[in-house]
């Protein structure tokens, strides 16, 4: 699975599918009965939401396998890259899939937030797992889009199936806050690994050697992807992932200032900071006065 394919059009999908395109920039496809496309690596110039309902084939996207489960839904954001990888016995299996492109939301409400939904970018074996009760409501939303593609294209075509696609995102959102929810003892312990690995990056060189620590740093000592992490952390301590790694280079930085055989500067390069003025900065934002006048007062 080397070479890319370039999916950069809904019709390219559907020809694959072998289902009828009712619209340029948007398509509803049943998977019952539909043959799968091809193993090999593609990648979508358009969104795409995959409802499974029941177990099927192996997806590889980013550094994670995932074998689906009843009741499953899989978000890839436009432009990412996804492996299709099934097995020789595979058979049709039950599911819809929902395409659109980057053109059909451009100046429309769903076009200028799109990308406060993180889970487009999320890796595979952080997907969504919803009840039956949820996936009914998700499965209805899928119709009613399926309904305005099936009718001739008029001017309330973009507005209506452009609000149901909106719709179906801001349930998907609250259906993520649940999962997050349900799965607090898993979310506290991914929490625990990260003061653990950040405690571990101060106490070593990699401060001096690398600089201040990155949000994906951590990410992928966890095995998640960024934006999943990011919400993650977000929902666990009410603090972003960047502002907690942060947090803990303020409490180390005052805890250093009081050894008054340290510059400010030498401090400074010990944290990670490249240039000593941005960690004055950033200290002086955060408490409220200088690293020196701090080192004063105390």
């Amino acid at each position: 699975m080397d070479k890319i394919i370039h999916l950069e059009k809904v019709s390219e999908y559907n020809l694959i599918k072998k289902t009828e395109t009712l619209h340029p920039l948007v398509s509803v496809i049943d998977n019952s009965n539909r043959l799968p496309i091809p193993n090999g690596r593609y990648n979508f110039g358009f969104y795409a939401i995959f409802l499974k309902e029941t177990k099927c084939g192996e997806l590889v996207y980013g550094r994670n396998k995932y074998d689906y489960e009843e009741g499953t839904l899989i978000f890839i954001g436009a432009g990412q890259v996804v492996g299709v990888n099934h097995e020789a016995d595979y058979k049709p299996h039950k599911g819809l899939t929902l395409i659109f492109h980057p053109d059909l939301i451009r100046g429309t409400s769903l076009g200028q937030n799109i990308s406060k939904y993180h889970f487009f970018s999320y890796e595979l074996n952080e997907a969504l797992h919803i009840s039956q009760r949820e996936r009914e409501l998700v499965t209805d939303l899928f119709g009613k889009i399926q309904y305005e593609l099936s009718h001739s294209i008029d001017k309330h075509s973009r507005k209506l199936i452009t609000h149901n696609i909106e719709l179906l995102l801001g349930y998907c959102e609250r259906f993520y806050d649940r999962q997050f929810i349900t799965r607090e003892q898993i979310n506290q312990s991914a929490i625990e690994q990260f003061e653990m690995e950040l405690n571990a990056y101060y106490k070593s060189d990699k401060p001096v050697s690398k600089g201040l620590p990155s949000v994906s740093y951590f990410a992928d000592k966890l095995h998640l992807s960024a934006n999943y992490f990011g919400d993650l952390v977000k929902k666990e301590t009410g603090k972003s992932a960047k502002d907690y790694v942060h947090l803990k280079i303020m409490n180390l930085a005052k805890e250093k200032i009081l050894d008054e055989s340290k510059s400010v500067s030498e401090i400074a390069y010990e944290l990670g900071f490249k240039y000593p003025q941005h960690f004055t900065r950033m200290f002086k934002n955060s408490m409220g006065v200088s690293p020196t006048e701090y080192r004063s007062m105390n």
